[in-house]
């Protein structure tokens, strides 16, 4: 049967650094629309822990309820996982992080999983700056139900009915940057090449990184008028610069025969090489990158690439300063040291 994936894999695949080949990523067979963007993103976060020789049970992807939180089902078969409530992906992946901040977390989500139902849940995790990946696969539609406009949808857009959306769209990009992201980037389900380093970049980032993958619905907002379909998003891509990502252990080789260059050191000794573009910017300041997003727009264009990054900010752990050993593996005599060390703690906020 042509929908069952066969278990037989060359025997002579190549393993990474942790003894794991490409098929200890993978996950079952998707059952989303053939050409779906969503595709392209879950084969490249395969592909991001396959080339970093990540453990997959030291990951945890959760998601929200949409075409996009389906996808963990597709990708790391081996990581733990929980599908959640709608829009209510960011509290359960900080509760799990609370509990065991060891794990990877990985959270999946969609334009309207974010933009709409789970916009406080996201405002608050972004501030917070979680130790997370935060991928939202947006197409500007909802397809589970037909294929109506999202929050993110352009002003003027038209999806498959042809009617063009009457209000602003939601630019998560600048609403993270806003709220006090660490690294913010943005990219194009169809441009691995530009997609992988980035998820390389942000699972190696301490802190919150959120990546905005644009990722056509062909069901339903395919259009040439659909600012989210294929044909006009290949139109009209301006990217920050040629990123590439380079691990810790390995040589570093730099080309700068175009535009300035610059690394970007990731807190575990990995670097992020970004080739720019001439007329680039700063990317550790917020203001710039926000008026960067804005000038693209204006040019009726979507700026690709990494558009901010800052290492400094402490991440959640940091800031409430929770013990070094995860929650989780606390024994009952830390938790519960006895009525004596509870009398003192009282006795000291009186």
């Amino acid at each position: 049967m042509t929908y069952i994936r066969p278990n037989f894999r060359h025997p002579e695949l190549t393993p990474n650094d942790k003894g794991y080949t490409i098929k200890h990523y993978e996950g079952a067979l998707s059952t989303l629309c053939a050409g779906c963007g969503h595709d392209s993103i879950s084969a490249s976060i395969i592909k991001s822990c396959y080339e970093l020789a990540l453990e997959p049970h030291r990951i945890a992807k959760i998601s929200g309820i949409g075409c996009s939180s389906k996808t963990p089902t597709y990708f790391l078969g081996k990581a733990h996982g929980f599908n959640s409530v709608h829009g209510r992906m960011p509290s359960v992946t900080a509760g799990a992080n609370m509990a065991n901040k060891d794990l990877l977390y990985i959270g999946i989500s969609g334009d309207g999983d974010t933009a709409s139902i789970g916009m406080g849940q996201f405002a608050h995790v972004v501030r917070r700056n979680l130790n997370m990946v935060y991928i939202v696969m947006n197409n500007g539609c909802y397809g589970l139900t037909k294929g109506q406009d999202s929050a993110t949808a352009d002003l003027g857009s038209a999806g498959k009915k042809g009617i063009p959306s009457p209000f602003e769209g939601i630019d998560l990009c600048e609403l993270a940057l806003q709220l006090g992201a660490g690294m913010v980037a943005r990219s194009f389900s169809g441009d691995k090449k530009q997609l992988v380093p980035l998820i390389k970049a942000a699972i190696k980032h301490k802190g919150f990184a959120f990546i905005d993958v644009v990722s056509p619905c062909v069901t339903f907002n395919n259009t040439p008028q659909s600012t989210k379909g294929y044909e006009w998003v290949r139109d009209h891509l301006e990217a920050t610069g040629t990123i590439d990502f380079v691990p810790d252990r390995k040589e570093i080789i730099i080309d700068y025969t175009e535009g300035a260059s610059r690394q970007v050191a990731m807190h575990d000794g990995s670097v992020l090489h970004l080739q720019k573009n001439q007329d680039d910017y700063d990317l550790s300041c917020r203001k710039e990158a926000i008026n960067r997003i804005e000038s693209v727009k204006m040019a009726q264009k979507i700026l690709t690439g990494l558009i901010y990054m800052n290492e400094s900010h402490p991440d959640t752990h940091e800031k409430i300063q929770t013990v070094d050993t995860p929650l989780n593996a606390l024994t009952q005599q830390q938790l519960c040291p006895g009525s004596a060390v509870l009398s003192a703690l009282n006795d000291s906020l009186r």
